[in-house]
């Protein structure tokens, strides 16, 4: 006979599961919606805006929010995440190119997966960073950068979470159009706001100290 409380932690899985998926779905169609290109980023920052609602326990219309979030943020998410994801693009194909040319060019495939690294771990706080707090468009990048720098923990967990998803969607590619994507935004999301809180909670005695 299942204990009581082990029945409602795997419900609460299920739950996440299922709403990870429903925010997977949310994202391909809208990023579809704009073309790939130009669906990219607003369709990112209205599935990071659904996320930290959800995480913050708000009970909301997730087809009709996402199109909301999605319209009013279509030019600002845009700006602030595709070139991020030309970096990234150009990143990976200068890694494969190096890669293939073998050992002699080492060290430049060496400093291209480096700066993919660095990319992933300043860009991991970026979506939830623009959900959570109000701040000049031009600000993210420097305040992202800023928290991967100053809390290296958080930033290695973030990475080995991003790792993790990488490696099982590689392994079952089938997961990417059903629940990866959904999965890293909520867990992405869930992990930095409580670093956030963390970060609050220790300027704010800071400055009573």
């Amino acid at each position: 006979m299942n204990h009581p409380a082990t029945s409602i932690r795997i419900q609460a899985a299920c739950s996440e599961l299922i709403w990870a998926a429903r925010l997977n779905l949310l994202w391909i169609v809208f990023t579809l919606l704009g073309g790939v290109i130009l669906g990219l980023g607003p369709a990112t920052v209205a599935a990071y805006t659904l996320a930290r609602r959800h995480g913050q326990g708000e009970s909301f219309q997730a087809w009709p929010e996402f199109w909301t979030v999605y319209r009013r943020e279509f030019v600002r998410a845009s700006l602030l995440v595709l070139p991020a994801a030309v970096l990234g693009t150009i990143l990976v194909g200068n890694y494969l190119y190096f890669s293939a040319l073998g050992p002699g060019s080492g060290a430049l495939r060496i400093a291209t997966f480096v700066a993919l690294i660095a990319l992933a771990g300043v860009g991991a706080y970026l979506g939830p960073l623009y959900a959570h707090y109000d701040l000049p468009l031009w600000a993210y990048w420097p305040k992202a950068s800023q928290l991967a720098l100053m809390r290296p923990a958080s930033s290695v967990l973030l990475l080995l979470a991003l790792l993790a998803i990488a490696y099982a969607t590689s392994a079952a590619p089938i997961l990417a159009p059903v629940i990866s994507f959904g999965a890293w935004i909520h867990l992405n999301t869930w992990l930095c706001l409580r670093f956030f809180a963390e970060n609050e909670t220790r300027l704010h005695s800071k400055g009573n100290s």
